[in-house]
């Protein structure tokens, strides 16, 4: 069927089956690790891992010990001392000093339980953990309880102060923490002898469903390299230096830790079913920040620019960071994510109309022409090299480009899988309603509205777009591509199904008024004609 196929068609074919095998890729086999910047940061990578290469054996010789042994103690050890609220969560410390849980109280972050979501895992390690390289200290240190300054605490626009104490044989441990109500805190953890000991960022949350989007541990360091690594990709053991901040995170929520000294070493090891786990190697005085929370970009700006880079879009970054300020911009104005969404699409659709305007009068000229291109093939089927020349001068004398007609499509398929992947990964979706029935565009529509609408709108689309068909096989297979989309954006984001349903919408108008152009141009043609004969 495909060698009867024109190039017009077998190119839309290959951009169909490209969104179909892209999404399904994704979904399948995630991306490993990302390295977003531009070429000339990439080879920065290199370099700093050669430079901490030495580094890495050091560290090896002195963790020595199994990650999954943590998971243990954070089985036995479940007593909490510490308890701050605040109106949009519930933080508790416990007795090994660590940040055992934070509680989000916001609706949208509720779970399919109807519980609150729970960003730190209760198997685990958790942040701000400390593991001594002496195992006669760091068994100790499990067994001896912190002390905290305060029980509980509301925390409401000023900031409160906890310190936390630990007195063992040999050393005593000081933690003095700050909590911010925006979600941040300060940590100045100084130990009273100078032992080798790490600090844990904590295992990723579990807060979001992760449908397609990405889940583990990233790494951002100072030559603008966002290092991903992962569930189920993590390789032994690796040593960054120069780090801006390190995060575990799930679709929507991270823990972060940032404000590391240059020459920190910052490792990221292997645990359970190959997941990264997170730590640094510490000195004797060490003052950190940290966040816990959603990946809300406004939030996370105002806090420190910096942390911003903790968002990932995986492969597209480069493009959907711009595209996501470009849309937060825009819902500054409006101040609704969907009316947002239908007002980018339109931007985005009159930055391109020269374009598909162009490429949907050439699918017009080529259907004009389809009649006469029938009959050069009758007239020099049995050579084809001056059947390939009169063609080409068929095109040349009507303006016709055979690949024209597939213009706009290709060039919405990059701007289509970045909208994607920034309305993934975009937390401000959340719970973020329409109209009517859409209460969360972060969501499939519960009602299927919206993909049925698409797939309508596709069908009309396709219904009003000229096409060279002369196999009637492959006109039914395009025929059944609406129905085919529709199912397959069933369980897209509504926001996602929103933008395409929209997208289309615009095309359903561009193309008509290119049909009624053509039509006036005929009946004129058409009139002169009859007049002259008269």
């Amino acid at each position: 069927m495909l060698d009867k196929m024109s190039p017009n068609q077998r190119l839309i074919v290959a951009v169909l089956l490209s969104i179909i095998f892209f999404v399904g890729y994704t979904a399948i086999f995630p991306p490993k690790e990302q390295k977003v910047a531009k070429n000339a940061k990439t080879e920065k990578v290199t370099s700093t891992a050669n430079t901490v290469k030495d580094v890495t054996s050091r560290v090896e010789e002195a963790s020595g010990h199994a990650v999954s042994e943590q998971e243990k103690i954070a089985q036995s050890v479940s007593n909490n001392i510490v308890t701050i609220t605040n109106k949009n969560f519930i933080l508790k410390i416990d007795t090994l000093g660590r940040i055992s849980s934070k509680e989000l109280l916001e609706d949208k972050f509720r779970n399919t339980d109807d519980l609150h979501a729970q960003v730190i895992p209760k198997l685990g390690t958790k942040p701000l953990y400390i593991r001594f390289s002496d195992d006669a200290i760091n068994d100790e240190a499990t067994k001896v309880l912190y002390t905290a300054s305060v029980s509980n605490v509301e925390l409401n626009d000023k900031p409160v102060t906890i310190t936390l104490t630990q007195k063992l044989s040999m050393l005593s441990v000081t933690k003095v923490l700050t909590f911010y109500a925006d979600g941040h805190y300060d940590a100045k953890i100084s130990i009273s002898k100078d032992v080798r000991h790490y600090i844990y960022l904590g295992d990723r949350p579990q807060v979001s469903k992760k449908l397609m989007a990405a889940a583990g541990a990233l790494v951002y360091t100072g030559d603008d390299v966002t290092h991903i690594i992962e569930d189920g990709d993590a390789e032994g053991r690796k040593v960054f230096q120069n780090v801006k901040l390190v995060s575990s995170f799930d679709q929507y929520t991270a823990i972060i830790l940032y404000g590391f000294k240059k020459d920190t070493n910052v490792v990221v090891e292997r645990g359970k079913d190959d997941n990264p786990v997170v730590y640094f190697e510490a000195t004797k005085d060490e003052n950190i920040h940290g966040y816990i929370g959603p990946k809300d970009h406004k939030v996370l700006k105002a806090i420190n620019p910096m942390l911003t880079n903790a968002i990932e879009y995986g492969w597209f970054t480069f493009a959907a960071k711009p595209l996501f300020a470009l849309l937060s911009w825009i819902h500054g104005i409006l101040g609704n994510w969907g009316w947002s969404i239908i007002a980018l699409t339109a931007l985005i659709r009159a930055i391109l109309y020269p374009l598909t305007y162009k490429g949907m009068v050439s699918m017009q000229k080529m259907k004009l022409l389809a009649p006469k291109l029938k009959e050069l093939k009758e007239k020099h089927k049995k050579d084809p090299q001056r059947l390939n020349a009169a063609t080409m001068e068929m095109y040349k004398k009507h303006g016709a480009n055979p690949l024209g007609g597939c213009l706009p499509m290709v060039l919405q398929i990059p701007v289509f899988f970045t909208l994607y992947r920034t309305l993934l990964n975009s937390v401000e979706l959340q719970g973020a309603p329409w109209i009517l029935w859409i209460h969360d565009l972060s969501r499939m529509d519960p009602y299927y509205v919206l993909p049925i609408l698409m797939g309508a709108s596709m069908f009309m689309q396709q219904r009003m777009t000229p096409n060279n068909f002369t196999d009637p096989m492959q006109e039914k297979v395009f025929k059944y591509l609406p129905v085919i989309f529709t199912f397959f954006f069933v369980t897209f984001p509504s926001g996602l199904v929103l933008y395409w349903f929209t997208n289309n919408l615009f095309s359903i108008a561009q193309q008509y008024m290119v049909n009624l152009q053509f039509k006036n141009a005929k009946d004129a043609k058409v009139a002169i004609e009859n007049n002259s004969e008269k």
